[in-house]
């Protein structure tokens, strides 16, 4: 067995150089043919130069991105002045028109904890998590604008915005305190305070009774001679502190 094998490899070093030879001058005969070129047609590019094409427009615009984030990190609210915003929303809040994607045809009571997790970023994301160049401040009073009831003043529920609960958690954040900086009005409903709650005309806050009222036998308290103790109660106090009764 081994010796047939050996044999036949002697066989195929022989002949290899004779099957090689042609081979050999297949590319150099392709290259003296003459190249016929069809006016109507475009050259062929071969598939990795559309590869390359690709790549290097996605990298394009991966750096126009990263351009814009940074642009707009340290001024968030300069976003929403800027003609690429206008572009894209018009004079529409960023939540308009979106559309939350769920199972069966009742949209469920929460919306989803986070869009991004890792390196990995959902589906369908929330009109936040969707924009890069969005970013919750407290000093981008128009985009918390566009996120509260005019009429009641409340943040609207993300159930209506689609707003993750993650983004949902910043931007009450971000309202409170902008309020607290005084760059959001905000509501204080009107009480009308009446006397008798911060009066002292009864006994309980009242003054002092004077003294002439003890020299009558009465109590401190007129209420407190209505008062009767259980005898039972009070013999059992006796026998307590009877050492210490005189």
């Amino acid at each position: 067995m081994a010796a047939s094998i050996q044999g036949t490899v002697r066989v195929l070093c022989r002949l290899s150089p004779s099957i090689l030879h042609p081979l050999r001058q297949y590319p150099s005969s392709l290259q003296r043919l003459p190249v016929r070129t069809c006016p109507g047609l475009a050259p062929f590019v071969p598939p990795s130069h559309f590869f390359c094409k690709a790549a290097s427009l996605q990298d394009e615009e991966a750096a126009r991105a990263v351009e814009a984030f940074s642009r707009y990190k340290d001024r968030p609210w300069d976003y929403l002045e800027s003609e690429e915003y206008i572009e894209r929303y018009g004079t529409n809040a960023v939540w308009a028109g979106y559309r939350r994607n769920h199972k069966g045809g009742i949209p469920p009571q929460k919306t989803r904890k986070t869009c991004i997790r890792g390196d990995k970023i959902c589906g369908n994301p929330c009109p936040i998590c969707r924009d890069p160049n969005i970013i919750i401040h407290h000093q981008n009073v128009k985009l918390l604008q566009q996120f509260i009831n005019p009429h009641t003043g409340m943040v609207y529920d993300p159930t209506r915005t689609g707003v993750c609960m993650k983004q949902q958690k910043k931007l009450n954040e971000a309202v409170n305190t902008a309020q607290d900086h005084g760059l959001l009005p905000f509501q204080i409903p009107y009480v009308e305070f009446s006397g008798e709650d911060y009066s002292n005309i009864h006994d309980a806050v009242g003054s002092t009774p004077p003294p002439s009222s003890l020299t009558s036998g009465d109590s401190w308290y007129k209420w407190y001679g209505e008062i009767t103790p259980d005898e039972n109660e009070v013999a059992k106090v006796k026998k307590t502190y009877k050492a210490y009764l005189k």
